[in-house]
């Protein structure tokens, strides 16, 4: 049975979110510790009874994006589905996650270059990784004549570039809903890819 988190938990998972939010809208390196016991409503020497550091916040996010990612690609390797429908679920859960947790894979896919060694270079690796293996999907569709040929590593830079991009919908004021923005994405990123008798 999990344990139920503490008021330290809870604080610091309040901490989290409120240096995603602001890391994203300012930038890693322009948001200071004392602007964060601010938005959080504490005292700046009381923030690190619950944090170390900008670094260990920064960590934190990204390690957490990269487990969540890596962990459901697990589950999509392992499954039984064609290569159409493993793409499918991959696709929809990085959109997803994007209009769910929008601040922190935001800050995971663009202030990671701000992190220090040794996480840097182990983020990088992960990065490098989960494309190899989201590339390596592609490539069974086509050795299993499921999808159309193409370049496996560019499909996959095409394809996470496009749903990146999705942050302009957070902006925008006359948006459709999540539900639309999803399938609407699903229609134009997968119709590409099925290969045609």
């Amino acid at each position: 049975m999990a344990k139920t988190p503490g008021k330290k938990a809870s604080k610091k998972g309040l901490i989290l979110l409120k240096a995603a939010s602001m890391f994203r809208q300012r930038g890693f390196s322009a948001t200071s510790m004392r602007d964060l016991a601010e938005e959080v409503g504490i005292e700046a020497a009381s923030l690190y009874n619950h944090i170390r550091s900008k670094q260990e916040i920064l960590e934190a996010i990204c390690f957490e994006m990269a487990n969540l990612f890596n962990e459901h690609m697990d589950q999509v390797e392992s499954s039984s589905a064609n290569t159409i429908a493993k793409i499918e679920r991959i696709i929809r859960f990085h959109i997803q996650q994007i209009i769910d947790n929008y601040e922190q894979v935001f800050v995971a896919d663009r202030e990671w270059r701000h992190l220090e060694e040794p996480y840097l270079s182990n983020f990088q690796t992960q990065r490098r990784t989960y494309r190899k293996r989201f590339a390596a999907l592609f490539e069974q569709g086509i050795e299993k004549k499921e999808i159309r040929y193409i370049d496996a590593p560019t499909a996959v830079l095409i394809l996470l570039h496009a749903i990146g991009g999705i942050e302009s919908w957070h902006r925008s004021r006359k948006k459709i809903n999540a539900r639309e923005l999803e399938e609407n994405m699903l229609t134009i990123l997968i119709d590409g890819l099925r290969k045609n008798d």
